[in-house]
């Protein structure tokens, strides 16, 4: 469980990230995939396989991606650049407990925008908790923790968060992790389709890893990069302190 001073921090942090007008811009991305699930449910005739190619696509190469982006760089990185984050770091909190509880509320707030929004997706698209409904959601739910972990250690190791994050999502896992096999290894959107596509055994996901793969690799990436971003932390304070 989380100490009073992770709590203390997770509040302000949830606080300070819903309390800005973005907000509006977490909840617009879902809104459109569930505009568009509704209404190619009513114009498509049932049996029509197009649920899943839309929901995976769209939400995991999309939706998913941009809306850790901009939450996962915001929990930290607003801090970081109007040099706030000083007082912060001037308080007895360590530097893993501000990382793991900005992280950690990064990650439910893109499970509310994106995870369960895939599975009301899912559910209108298929008629129920099918295998695709259920798995498009488990899926997303990893994705949300990993691609946070990525984003939250972008934003400490730069001030141009937003500008290298999508760098990464367009040249790695958008055009790397699709043409070249070898890149799928570390794709985190390859991951979340692959953990998708374990539940709902759906070609049409395009998921190119294993179970397993996704799984090792995934904790792999998000372990590692929560520990450097501690570590990034670290140093950053004692430049302040020396400052």
């Amino acid at each position: 469980m989380f100490s009073v001073q992770a709590r203390t921090v997770a509040s302000i942090t949830l606080r300070a990230t819903m309390g800005r007008k973005r907000v509006f811009l977490f909840a617009l991305p879902p809104l459109i995939l569930l505009v568009i699930t509704a209404a190619l449910k009513v114009a498509n005739p049932p049996g029509t396989a197009w649920p899943s190619h839309i929901l995976g696509d769209f939400g995991f190469v999309v939706i998913l991606p941009l809306t850790a982006l901009i939450i996962g760089t915001s929990v930290l990185g607003a801090e970081i650049d109007d040099g706030s984050v000083v007082h912060l770091l001037a308080t007895p909190v360590s530097r893993s407990t501000v990382i793991i509880s900005k992280f950690a509320v990064a990650a439910v707030l893109t499970m509310a925008f994106v995870a369960v929004p895939e599975l009301v997706a899912g559910l209108i698209a298929t008629g129920g908790a099918t295998k695709l409904a259920i798995g498009l959601f488990v899926g997303a739910l990893a994705g949300s923790v990993i691609y946070n972990a990525v984003f939250v250690m972008i934003s400490v190791l730069t001030t141009r968060a937003i500008a290298v994050g999508l760098l990464y999502l367009l040249i790695w896992e958008g055009v790397l992790a699709t043409f070249a096999s070898g890149a799928r290894v570390l794709s985190v959107g390859q991951y979340s389709l692959a953990i998708a596509n374990a539940i709902a055994h759906d070609s049409e996901l395009n998921a190119h890893l294993g179970l397993g793969t996704a799984l090792v690799m995934g904790t792999i990436v998000t372990a590692g990069t929560l520990t450097l971003a501690v570590r990034r932390l670290a140093a950053f304070s004692l430049k302040g302190d020396a400052v």
